[in-house]
């Protein structure tokens, strides 16, 4: 019986022992697998960012200290110098030239193809909540809530263009509008589509939550800062505010972090900013806050607007499991020019060009990583990047499962993250804004098939105010390690540089092996 007594007992402590072993814990999700947010700027130029330009007169603390903490990649790029093109880009691991090379124009079409492979749906399948918030630009299908039976067009000024487009009345705003974020992968969306491109309404998910009911057209007793306001005419809200758009994004961003303080699932916040684009309207709290006139100011509030975000992952203290980066789209827009003249400020130094633009200025964009206790704080690499790098990287990283048969562009960089090696991963990138100009990178060599790289006119004092080489070639060689600035063409120099360059980039445009 004693004994008895003495296995009993032990038997009970064990027991006990075991249940509290096993008793239900958090989810490790979190820990297993980083968050992720990718904070997209439009239109910011690699020489707006202060800590990769000592001549910045634009102050931005809060992508500096991201820097500071995490790794400063200084020659990535976006797949083009516009918009669309990039975001497609970025989102599906391939470059955008295999497919289109112009921006979705007003109510246009979704560039995605059915059942396309995308970072949000690899990353979703994987466990993940995934959201976008902000600027769109991807297209949606506008036509199947359009109602067939209404046949009047209404005419509008686009410039200063008469254009006809279809009013607000002609669209049955309670339907749900297909082919949106929701379709390549994201489980949310809040946003306004894009600033300056109807419907001028906030849309959450799939639908409109207020009904445009006016034809918004130029405001006329209303000036953008700086620049022209860019607007397409089309369905509007009544007293749309435009300066509203950057605070209620933020806003929403902020609160998307909050609710993920009890989540039991790790998160993808694909955040893409309407700022620095044009129409360029910082508030009134930041106005004066530069010293590069309202652009500045609204870089400026970019800069606070991914602080408020980065605060919000703090007050959850998920900051140390998240993979956070930053970058552009393309480079900055034409109004640039201006901004060297008045206010001494160069949003691309130290490149030539500017968005649209074959040259640096138009796609070499700042890109900073950082993930707390793998990426080191405070490191730099040059080696040779492009944001349809991404997809592959994080799918490394989070070991997603990439679709069997699945071929992409994309590089994976996760050694260069994680180890900041210098072994390098990418031979060459491909760089393309329009159908007829192309530019190929391969170490320091660039290679571009047209004698002009612009598409934006330059202003007349800036041509005569620069040192670039008359056009006297065909095509443009150029050596990046000794002329960042793209100056002086040395094509005829080396012809057969020239004749190596024009057949890879004959090879990697043939080379259409990237099937979805």
């Amino acid at each position: 019986m004693k004994i008895g007594a003495y296995f009993y007992i032990l038997m009970l402590v064990c027991l006990t022992a075991c249940q509290q072993q096993t008793k239900p814990t958090k989810p490790t999700a979190t820990v297993d697998k980083p968050n992720i947010i990718i904070f997209y700027a439009d239109d910011m130029g690699y020489g707006d960012l202060a800590i990769q330009n000592p001549q910045s007169k634009i102050p931005t603390p809060n992508l500096d200290q991201l820097a500071k903490e995490g790794l400063l990649m200084t020659d990535a790029h976006s797949s083009s110098g516009i918009c669309t093109p990039s975001r497609y880009a970025l989102l599906s691991g391939r470059y955008h030239w295999r497919d289109f090379n112009d921006i979705v124009h007003s109510m246009g079409e979704s560039v995605f193809k059915e059942n396309q492979v995308t970072l949000p749906k690899i990353l979703n399948n994987n466990g993940y909540k995934t959201a976008a918030i902000g600027k769109w630009h991807l297209g949606w299908n506008w036509e199947a809530i359009r109602k067939k039976d209404f046949t009047q067009k209404e005419k509008a000024k686009h410039g200063k263009k008469e254009i006809e487009i279809w009013p607000a009345q002609a669209y049955d705003w309670g339907k749900s509008i297909p082919k949106g974020p929701l379709s390549i992968g994201f489980d949310s969306y809040f946003g306004d589509g894009t600033i300056n491109f109807p419907p001028y309404t906030w849309i959450e998910n799939d639908k409109v939550k207020e009904v445009p009911t006016i034809t918004l057209q130029h405001p006329k007793k209303d000036f953008a800062l700086e620049g022209n306001w860019e607007l397409r005419p089309g369905p509007a809200v009544k007293d749309w505010d435009f300066y509203k758009i950057l605070p209620t994004v933020t806003s929403s961003a902020v609160t998307f972090i909050k609710n993920q303080d009890k989540a039991e699932q790790p998160f993808f916040l694909y955040m893409a900013f309407p700022s620095p684009h044009a129409p360029i309207i910082p508030n009134e709290e930041f106005r004066g806050k530069s010293n590069a006139g309202p652009y500045g100011d609204y870089m400026y509030q970019t800069d606070d607007a991914v602080g408020q975000i980065l605060d919000a992952l703090k007050a959850i203290d998920a900051d140390e499991n998240t993979i956070v980066i930053f970058t552009s789209d393309n480079g900055s827009e034409h109004y640039a020019y201006n901004r060297i003249k008045n206010y001494d400020h160069n949003s691309s130094n130290p490149f030539r060009g500017v968005k649209r633009d074959i040259y640096e200025g138009g796609h070499h964009v700042p890109f900073i990583v950082k993930w707390p206790n793998k990426i080191k704080p405070g490191t730099k690499s040059t080696q040779l990047f492009s944001q349809i790098d991404i997809l592959n990287t994080l799918a490394s990283i989070t070991n997603s499962d990439l679709p069997k048969g699945f071929q992409h562009d994309s590089f994976n960089f996760s050694d260069v993250w994680l180890t900041n090696t210098n072994e390098p991963v990418r031979e060459t990138i491909v760089h393309n804004t329009w159908a007829s100009k192309y530019a190929i990178r391969k170490g320091d060599w660039l290679y571009i098939n047209n004698k002009d790289g612009y598409h934006t006119r330059i202003p007349k004092w800036f041509v005569e105010g620069q040192r670039f080489e008359t056009a006297k070639d065909t095509v443009q060689l150029f050596n990046l390690k000794d002329d960042i600035g793209q100056n002086t063409n040395l094509a005829s120099q080396f012809p057969e540089k020239v004749n190596e360059l024009a057949a890879a980039l004959i090879n990697e445009q043939k080379t259409e092996t990237f099937k979805n």
